[in-house]
C-alpha cells in the first residue's frame, strides 16, 4: 500500500514546490515555462495538476499572489506606482484594472480608504476596539473608555 501511495506523495511535493516557487518570486519576471520547469511537468500536465490541488491555475495564482502584496503595500502606504513595481507587473495601467477587477475598486481608491482609516485610528483608537473585547477585559467598569468611543 505504500508504494502505490509514493508517486501521488511525489507528485503533490513538486506542485507545492512549484507553489512556493510562486510564493518567493511573485515580484520576478516569470512564466509558465519557469514555474512548471521547477516542478518538472509539461506545461500542460501542470497546469492541470496544479489547479487540481489548488483551484486556480498557476497564473491565476500568481496574479492573486501579486495582487495580495499590493494590497499589503498599499496598506502600508507605499504609492501606488511603487506597488505596481515592487509586485512584478510592468505596466501601471494592467496593475490598476486587474487589481480593481480582484479587488473591487482601484489602486489608488484602495490607498486612499486605508491611509483615511489609519487617520481616524490614530485620533480615536478606542472607537477601533470591539465592544465585546473592552467589555470581556473589564475596560467598561470604572473607566471612561465608553465616553471616549464616542
Amino acid at each position: 500500500m505504500a508504494t502505490a501511495h509514493y508517486p501521488k506523495v511525489y507528485l503533490y511535493r513538486r506542485i507545492v514546490q512549484a507553489k512556493l516557487f510562486i510564493d518567493n518570486h511573485y515580484d520576478e519576471k516569470i512564466d509558465l515555462d519557469n514555474i512548471s520547469d521547477e516542478a518538472y511537468f509539461s506545461k500542460y500536465h501542470f497546469i492541470r495538476l496544479f489547479k487540481s490541488i489548488y483551484g486556480k491555475t498557476p497564473h491565476q495564482y500568481l496574479r492573486s499572489c501579486r495582487i495580495d502584496k499590493a494590497q499589503q503595500l498599499l496598506q502600508a502606504g507605499k504609492p501606488v506606482t511603487d506597488t505596481c513595481f515592487l509586485v512584478g507587473f510592468d505596466s501601471l495601467t494592467s496593475f490598476s484594472g486587474l487589481f480593481k477587477k480582484l479587488v473591487g475598486i482601484s489602486p489608488s481608491v484602495y490607498l486612499a480608504k486605508h491611509q483615511q482609516k489609519k487617520s481616524k485610528i490614530s485620533k480615536a483608537p478606542q472607537a477601533f476596539v470591539p465592544g465585546c473585547y473592552a467589555y470581556q477585559n473589564g475596560w467598561f467598569e470604572n473607566s471612561n473608555f465608553e465616553e471616549a468611543r464616542r
